[in-house]
């Protein structure tokens, strides 16, 4: 059993004496948890997806009614991306020192730290050499991918789990990341922000962010794709979504990330759409950024002003100026 030497971790991460594993089972306290292919599975079965309903042979006349704080259709949207686009790019590399730039990867070896929302592990695959316990938790059955992808370590625990209602003790990690995740929830992403404080002292979070530093026309330009994407995203046939995003790759990103090339000369391929995040970028990459974006039904956007306002819960909120605005560091 993959979890039989990390029965002290779990009992630390509960924040329990006594548990019980078994092959296909943990139990903690009263609650029973299935594994599947070595996750963990935390979710009600009310929040089980399809496939995994069947796997365990749960019933619709189980099942109890979702909370209105759960959207299966953004469980469903991230659960069938990274299952579709699993594979960890090079770009994914270029990406995470992006996103890392505020933190002291040296100073995280001794550390347990949670990637919350892990999609399909990229950023884990490329810290679990660099800490010494890995915790990852998706709401999708993109943490399927994400156990394909970390499949030869032995520091990293998995699990299926809503991050809204997680049954961990307070600061069951010592740095905790949340990279993309809580602007597609159907509450407000800052006020996770100031939940997610009992778990980690130090937060690493990235949301979207409202252009509040760019061209007005920047913003003109995103209400034009928020109209397309409300009306594509209903839409949940497999071959709908993979040739809309290979439409959007080529006839939307591409001709913006050719124009800003054009332009680099002249300084000024930055007031270009799209350019500064893409280009450079694989089109495989890019086509999964288009996925990722048109068929999420939630999206919410953040100014750097209204980030910064969560100093009334934190001790230290740090900001970066660098791509991908904006992601920010939480210091309790």
């Amino acid at each position: 059993m993959y979890y039989k030497n990390k029965l002290n971790t779990l009992k630390d991460i509960f924040g329990v004496s006594e548990l019980s594993l078994k092959k296909e089972q943990l139990k903690v306290e009263g609650h029973t948890y299935p594994i599947v292919n070595d996750v963990i599975i935390l979710l009600d079965k009310s929040q089980y997806p399809i496939s995994l309903r069947k796997n365990l042979g749960s019933t619709k006349n189980e099942l109890t009614e979702q909370s209105p704080d759960f959207s299966e259709d953004i469980q469903f949207t991230f659960g069938e991306e990274w299952q579709k686009y699993s594979q960890i790019l090079p770009d994914h590399e270029r990406e995470f020192f992006q996103y890392f730039d505020l933190v002291d990867i040296g100073k995280l070896k001794n550390s347990r730290v949670c990637d919350l929302g892990c999609g399909n592990g990229r950023w884990s695959y490329l810290l679990s050499n660099k800490c010494r316990e890995l915790i990852l938790v998706d709401f999708s059955e993109a943490i399927f991918a994400a156990r394909r992808n970390l499949e030869n370590t032995d520091n990293t625990l998995f699990f299926m789990g809503d991050l809204k209602v997680l049954p961990f003790r307070r600061n069951f990690a010592d740095f905790l990341f949340c990279i993309g995740v809580l602007h597609h929830l159907p509450t407000p992403a800052l006020d996770e922000v100031r939940i997610l404080k009992q778990y980690a002292p130090m937060l690493l979070i990235y949301l979207y962010y409202a252009l509040d530093n760019r061209p007005f026309y920047f913003r003109i330009f995103l209400e034009f794709v928020n109209i397309i994407r409300h009306k594509v995203s209903k839409y949940r046939n497999k071959t709908f979504r993979a040739a809309f995003s290979w439409l959007v790759t080529i006839t939307f990103y591409a001709p913006f990330i050719l124009l800003g090339t054009a332009l680099l000369s002249l300084g000024i391929s930055n007031r270009v759409p799209l350019y500064e995040t893409y280009h450079g970028k694989s089109l495989t990459r890019i086509r999964q950024d288009a996925y990722d974006r048109f068929f999420t039904t939630i999206e919410q956007r953040h100014t750097r002003k209204e980030i910064m306002e969560l100093e009334d819960t934190f001790r230290k909120v740090i900001v970066s100026d660098q791509l991908p605005y904006w992601h920010f560091i939480c210091l309790s």
